[in-house]
């Protein structure tokens, strides 16, 4: 049923679906690895010139990723370090958001793309002191894709075998809400119910796909275009659930103490980030090839075109950080078991970014009473 024909609390909690926020599942996230890129990695090899700024480096981190593609595509034209002059960029990739989180609290990186569960993890173990998001990045990009043999409605969903990434994270919450609006019951501990819910690596699910071991995932790019190009059909794209076919996948989030010591250096890491997303709406298909660009150089492959381009197509950049979906789907978490009541609020401070959107002509982003704006 479409959002727009649900009651608001209904719709509320579809937008609150796109979001992991289990925060003991959340620690489960970072089993992947870490990768110093090191300085000026970007492939049109910028390098720092002019004055440098409060700090003389500033190290950023992001997902080899399509949902990155601000970072990916900011990095490797060069955009970003433009915007600092003469402080040297390093970046740093990481394949799980945690692993990402603990970087930032330690202090080897500073400011990160990142998606809204390890975000919100990170906030509220360190009771607000560790990191502020301060700014979108990325909407959409989440898909059901299923055996068409096995399942050709969303109601031959019920008594199959679906994977999602792990439990609590975005995707395994977001198929966990639509369940619940099936009227369908499911531990979400266990994930055994009405649809068993199969927690499997991104990794390692088109294998389990192919073989038959699940009928089909709940899963974000370019994992779900992979599964097509395996023989799976698209049968739910989530944007569909979403008011306005809207929901945060990636945020730019910042050490609070690196924020406090160097508002010039975030705000112009935060610059370059807009005038990236600028520069990628202008330039789609530049963009997609930088892209993946990118991604061959930090990943030794580049994605073939079969994948790269519906996966490209599914994902919107923004510099909206899309709060009031935040606030809906912790209400959504909550409700699901999964999640005691946060307390999010200061976990934005979009200050910087409304001064950057007001100087280039652009109205401001809202933290949904979250935050600083």
């Amino acid at each position: 049923m479409p959002a727009s024909a649900r009651p608001a609390a209904r719709r509320l909690l579809a937008a609150a679906a796109a979001v992991p926020l289990l925060i003991g599942a959340l620690g489960a996230c970072g089993y992947g690895s870490q990768k110093d890129s090191g300085s000026s990695p970007g492939g049109k090899n910028t390098t720092a010139q002019g004055k440098a700024l409060s700090a003389g480096t500033v190290r950023i981190g992001y997902f080899p990723n399509i949902t990155h593609a601000t970072a990916l595509v900011g990095d490797h034209e060069g955009i970003i370090q433009k915007e600092l002059g003469g402080t040297q960029l390093r970046a740093t990739t990481f394949n799980a958001g945690p692993s990402e989180i603990e970087a930032l609290n330690a202090g080897s990186i500073d400011i990160g793309w990142i998606g809204p569960s390890p975000a919100v993890n990170g906030y509220v173990k360190s009771k607000g002191k560790s990191l502020r998001i301060i700014s979108g990045s990325a909407s959409g990009g989440v898909k059901l894709v299923v055996d068409p043999k096995k399942i050709s409605s969303l109601d031959d969903i019920r008594g199959k075998r679906i994977a999602t990434p792990q439990k609590g994270n975005t995707q395994d919450v977001a198929f966990l809400n639509w369940i619940a609006e099936q009227g369908w019951k499911v531990n979400p501990q266990s994930g055994k119910g009405d649809v068993s819910v199969v927690r499997t690596d991104n990794k390692v699910t088109p294998d389990a796909f192919k073989s038959g071991s699940v009928d089909g995932a709940w899963v974000p790019e370019p994992t779900a275009s992979k599964l097509v190009s395996e023989g799976g059909k698209v049968l739910l794209d989530e944007s569909a659930l979403w008011p306005d076919k809207k929901f945060v996948i990636t945020n730019v989030v910042v050490s609070q103490k690196f924020l406090d010591q160097h508002p010039d250096v975030v705000e112009a890491v935060l610059r370059g980030s807009v005038r990236t997303n600028a520069w990628i709406a202008a330039n789609p298909g530049k963009a997609e090839a930088s892209a993946n660009a990118a991604l061959e150089r930090l990943s030794g492959k580049a994605l073939p075109r079969e994948i790269l381009d519906p996966a490209w197509k599914s994902i919107a950049v923004t510099d909206d950080p899309l709060a009031a979906t935040l606030r809906a789907q912790a209400e959504h978490a909550v409700k699901a078991g999964l999640l005691q009541a946060p307390d999010l609020s200061g976990i934005y401070d979009l200050t910087l970014l409304n001064k950057i959107l007001k100087a280039e002509g652009r109205p401001a982003v809202d933290a949904a009473k979250l935050g600083k704006q």
